[in-house]
């Protein structure tokens, strides 16, 4: 069995490397004992992402509807023969991650499956499920054993992944509208989308950003270099869709380069080991 595990564990970790080298980069900044259960979670969502984002050609709601009774017949037995299963369903025992989360999060994803526009209510839910619940299954990660920490940070948690969520929903607009017919902002056309729209939604994002870096200064500094290192990251992919005109959201899918990326990491590293974020 530890064989068995190891080698899920390895199946979760190969999926976090291979769709986010700079998710997998903030991870392996994290002291080792925490990344585990990061690799566990990461290939959990992005397999259940990949259902509803991906698969077009198939039957999307029974593929979805199967992993779905597959995830929580893996954590009732504590044991699946699929291997990100497997590995996600063990993080959820040995963090004791709340099986509420489990359905709030695949409640939004299956919001993909028929929801093409987004009402406020309906969209703070979808944050909620598809980002929010995620950087809190992370947080119980990192203070499983330490619930009166993890409840103070849960809320500078919810507004990190709102943040992260929010700026992907720009940079990924272009795919989302055209091929997706998806918009989750309310109003908002994006064939006419303007400079005070965009500026509304970057003014949002700011407040979210802001209050999650209160939380984030008061993580435990065996695990606060990797969240800052996502964090700066997210920031400065934000900081460059707000220089962009707003006739080019739909027109390119923004990055930050490899050799910013390697800046960013230093001076993140810097910052950390001094206290001086």
């Amino acid at each position: 069995m530890e064989l068995y595990r190891k080698n899920n564990l390895d199946c979760s970790r190969i999926t976090t490397q291979n769709y986010s080298t700079s998710f997998s980069l903030g991870v392996r900044m994290l002291n080792k004992k925490y990344r585990s259960g990061i690799y566990s979670i990461y290939g959990f969502v992005r397999y259940a992402d990949e259902i509803v984002d991906t698969f077009f050609e198939q039957n999307q709601e029974e593929i979805f509807a199967e992993f779905k009774l597959e995830t929580f017949k893996a954590i009732e037995r504590g044991f699946s023969i699929n291997p990100i299963l497997d590995s996600f369903q063990d993080a959820v025992h040995r963090y004791q991650i709340d099986l509420d989360l489990i359905h709030a999060f695949l409640y939004s994803m299956e919001m993909d499956l028929h929801k093409t526009t987004y009402d406020p209510l309906l969209l703070k839910t979808y944050i909620y499920g598809s980002a929010e619940v995620v950087g809190l299954m992370c947080l119980r990660v990192f203070y499983a054993k330490e619930p009166e920490q993890y409840e103070q940070l849960v809320t500078p948690a919810r507004k990190l992944g709102a943040a992260f969520q929010k700026v992907n929903f720009l940079r990924d607009a272009q795919d989302d509208f055209e091929n997706k017919g998806r918009i989750y902002f309310e109003n908002i056309d994006f064939n006419q989308f303007d400079a005070e729209t965009k500026a509304q939604i970057e003014r949002e994002i700011e407040r979210d950003f802001a209050d999650a870096f209160q939380g984030l200064k008061a993580l435990k500094k065996e695990v606060r270099f990797g969240v800052y290192l996502a964090y700066i990251y997210y920031l400065r992919l934000f900081r460059k869709i707000k220089k962009a005109h707003p006739s080019q959201i739909l027109k390119k899918r923004y990055r930050v380069s490899n050799p910013k990326k390697m800046y960013l990491l230093a001076n993140a590293y810097l910052k950390n080991e001094f206290n001086i974020l």
